[in-house]
C-alpha cells in the first residue's frame, strides 16, 4: 500500500515520512528505524549465505566453525555493496533474469525435498490451548515482521509514472512479495517434518544440505548467496538514501558502503554469538516493536491524506514549510509511534524477554496487532486535534 505514496510524491519513503514526523522529527525516526532494519536484514540474509557457505566448505575439508563462515560474509557483503553503488539502473537491468534464476534453483531443490516429507506428521506432544495460541501467535509474529518491515518499498515504486494507479502499485507489491513467501513457507514447514530433534541442534544449513544428493548441494549455496546480494543490495541502496535523508553530507555511494559496514559488523557478531535460526527469530520478533508502528502510521497517514503527497512540501525544510509542524516535530507521528511501540513491546513473547501482558495470559504474542492498533488509533486522533497544526489532511 505505502509503495503508491513513491510515485505521487517523486521520491523515497524516507523523505515521505517527513508528512508524519515533521522535518526534524523524520531525521530521528529515519535515522533510528532506518539504520535498524537495514542492520537487521542485512544481517539476517547475510547470515544465512555465511552458515550455508560455510557449511558446504566444511564438506569440501575446510572445516573452520569461526573463520568460515566470517569469510564468507566479507565477500558476500563486498559484492552486495558494489551491487548497491551501481544503484537503481543496474537492478533494473539484471534483477528479472536473476529473479528467473532464483526461482528455477528452490523449485529443482523443492523437489528433491519434497519427498522426503512426512505426510503423516504428528508432534510427540501435541500442543493445546494456551500453548497452541502461544507458539501460534510467536510464528505469526515472526513471519510478519517480514512484511511489515518493508517501510522502504516507496523507493522503487518513484520511478514509476505519477499516474500509476495505487491499488496496482499495491496489488503488485503484495502479490510480488506474498506467493513465493507463502509458497516457500509451506516448504519449510513441510521440510521440518522430516527433522529429527537432535539433527536440529547441528544446525539448520546443515539439515538443508544433507537432504539434498552431494552434487546439488553447491546449487542450494549458489541460490542463497545469489538470493542474499539480490536482497541486500536493494536494502543498501534504499538505506544509503536514508542516510542522505536525514541530512549527512554524504554521497551516495560512500552512504552505501558505511551501511555495508554496519550490517557486516552486526552479522560477525551474530555468526560468533549465536545459531541461524537463534538470530533469525529473536531479530525478527524484536523488530516487530519498530516495525509495526512504523508501518502502521505510514498506511493511516496515506488514507487519511488520499495519497496526496507533494514533492514541494516534502522538500521544504524551512520553518515556513508545510510539514515543519511544532519547531520542525510532528507530534502526533512521534507519540503514536511510542504509544504503539510501548504496547508491542507489552505483548511481546521471547526468550530473553516477555511483556507483562504477553506473561499475564499465557505468552501469547500479540505484539503484532496490538502494535498496529494503537499506533493508528493514536496516530488518527491526534492529527484531527490541533498538535497537527497545518500539516493536517
Amino acid at each position: 500500500r505505502i509503495a503508491a505514496s513513491g510515485p505521487r510524491a517523486g521520491t523515497s519513503g524516507s523523505v515521505v515520512m517527513r508528512a508524519i514526523y515533521g522535518i526534524v522529527g523524520n531525521r530521528i525516526i529515519v535515522a533510528f528505524i532506518g539504520w535498524l532494519v537495514a542492520a537487521v536484514y542485512l544481517a539476517l540474509n547475510w547470515l544465512a549465505a555465511a552458515f550455508l557457505g560455510a557449511g558446504m566448505l566444511a564438506q569440501l575439508g575446510w572445516d573452520a566453525p569461526v573463520a568460515a563462515p566470517i569469510v564468507v560474509a566479507l565477500v558476500v557483503a563486498s559484492i552486495t555493496v558494489l551491487v548497491a553503488v551501481y544503484g537503481h539502473a543496474l537492478i533494473l537491468r539484471v534483477y528479472s533474469f536473476v529473479a528467473i534464476g532464483l526461482v528455477a534453483i528452490f523449485l529443482v531443490l523443492t523437489g528433491f525435498i519434497l519427498p522426503q516429507v512426512d505426510w503423516g506428521y504428528q508432534p510427540a506432544e501435541p500442543l493445546q490451548g494456551v500453548a497452541l495460541w502461544s507458539a501460534i501467535t510467536v510464528g505469526f509474529t515472526i513471519l510478519a515482521s517480514s512484511p511489515l518491515s518493508f517501510i522502504n518499498s516507496p523507493d522503487m515504486a518513484r520511478y514509476l509514472p505519477r499516474s500509476s494507479k495505487p491499488s496496482h502499485i499495491a496489488a503488485a507489491t503484495g502479490f510480488g512479495g506474498a506467493i513465493p513467501m507463502m509458497f516457500f513457507t509451506i516448504v519449510g514447514a513441510l521440510m521440518a517434518t522430516a527433522v529429527t530433534t537432535d539433527s536440529i541442534h547441528s544446525g539448520a544449513e546443515q539439515v538443508m544440505l544433507g537432504m539434498l544428493p552431494a552434487a546439488l548441494a553447491p546449487l542450494l549455496v549458489l541460490g542463497v548467496i545469489v538470493n542474499c546480494i539480490a536482497l541486500n543490495g536493494m536494502t543498501t541502496y534504499t538505506s544509503s538514501m536514508a542516510l542522505q535523508a536525514i541530512g549527512v553530507p554524504l554521497r551516495r555511494i560512500p552512504a552505501a558502503i558505511i551501511v555495508g559496514i554496519i550490517g557486516t559488523g552486526l552479522t560477525i557478531y551474530l555468526t560468533l554469538s549465536t545459531t541461524f535460526l537463534d538470530a533469525v527469530n529473536l531479530l525478527l520478533q524484536f523488530l516487530i516493536i519498530v516495525a509495526a508502528p512504523v508501518m502502521a502510521i505510514f498506511v493511516t497517514d496515506q488514507l487519511l491524506r488520499r495519497n496526496a503527497y507533494e514533492g514541494t512540501d516534502l522538500f521544504d525544510d524551512t520553518r515556513h514549510g508545510r510539514y515543519w509542524y511544532t519547531g520542525g516535530w510532528g507530534v502526533p507521528g512521534l507519540v503514536a509511534f511510542v504509544l504503539g511501540g510501548i504496547a508491542s513491546a507489552l505483548c511481546l513473547s521471547t526468550v530473553i524477554w516477555t511483556g507483562p501482558i504477553s506473561a499475564a495470559i499465557g505468552y501469547i504474542d500479540l505484539s503484532v496487532p496490538v502494535g498496529i492498533i494503537v499506533s493508528s488509533v493514536a496516530y488518527a486522533l491526534l492529527l484531527r486535534s490541533p498538535l497537527a497544526g497545518k500539516g493536517r489532511p
